[in-house]
């Protein structure tokens, strides 16, 4: 297998994105590595805003959060070399003036104070396998942008699906999940791009413009929340904050790992978490 050829020694050289292969090569070393099975650690931090027509937005939370996650790989006859990401995340929401983690919240609209449930999602995982080349034959392109010594990857990801909380009826009266993420990973070219290196440790900025949270009660209130954060991927879990990882250990213990390789779990959302919790 691919992960097996991997380990083997080979001639180093720099991976050229316009090789199908190396630009494959090089998303998986963006996510998390050469190795198959070796587990990567990306922290952020920043903040989340609302965002209600007819009123100035307003700093509603500062937020950390990790992900923890591995990488698989596997090849195809016909499509070529591939790889897949198993991964749990979790992002803490603090007060934006002490920046202790919040245990409730009171909702400036409503006036009610609410239970905070933080993200925590597990799993996270790719939808499928990447490959060389696609279904249809077409080879794979990374879409990357290259400025002096630093390669950036760029990720929108625009997501409209029924929403777990709604009911039957969404094609016709709302109610359907509506966000957009926005991944900007960036890289030392020489870093990521050189075979000698078994892996990269690239910066990333992430946006998210989503629905408000089901814990905040809103009912219905038009609006929306805008998060912005920065981080980067750390060469260990140790190097997280300690206030992440004191969370983790007294409430998250199953987040200081990924998910096993062969995780076939559907993925989760804030929105599946938070129905399965109150049906509990």
């Amino acid at each position: 297998v691919l992960g097996l050829l991997a380990s083997a020694p080979t001639a180093a050289r720099m991976l050229d994105l316009s090789r199908p292969e190396d630009a494959l090569e090089v998303s998986k070393r963006m996510q998390c590595g050469t190795a198959d099975g070796v587990p990567a650690v990306y922290f952020w931090e920043g903040r989340v805003y609302s965002r209600v027509q007819g009123e100035p937005d307003r700093h509603l939370f500062n937020g950390i959060g990790m992900n923890v996650r591995q990488c698989t790989s596997t090849t195809d006859p016909q499509r070529g070399p591939g790889w897949r990401m198993v991964s749990r995340e979790i992002m803490l929401y603090l007060d934006p003036q002490t920046n202790q983690i919040l245990r409730e919240w009171r909702n400036p609209w409503t006036g009610e104070t609410v239970p905070v449930m933080h993200i925590h999602n597990d799993p996270v995982n790719s939808r499928g396998w990447t490959y060389a080349r696609g279904a249809d034959g077409a080879p794979y392109r990374l879409r990357a942008i290259r400025h002096g010594r630093w390669l950036q990857m760029p990720i929108e990801v625009p997501l409209f699906y029924d929403n777990p909380l709604a009911g039957d009826f969404q094609d016709f009266v709302g109610n359907k999940y509506h966000a957009m993420e926005i991944f900007d990973f960036t890289a030392d070219a020489n870093e990521v791009l050189d075979t000698r290196n078994p892996t990269a440790y690239p910066s990333v900025s992430w946006v998210r413009i989503s629905d408000w949270m089901p814990w905040m009660r809103m009912r219905g209130r038009q609006g929306q929340m805008v998060f912005n954060a920065m981080g980067s991927k750390l060469r260990s879990y140790d190097e997280l904050p300690e206030t992440i990882k004191a969370e983790i250990r007294a409430n998250y213990p199953a987040y200081t790992a990924s998910p096993p390789l062969d995780d076939a779990r559907p993925n989760e959302t804030t929105w599946t978490v938070f129905r399965r919790l109150i049906e509990q």
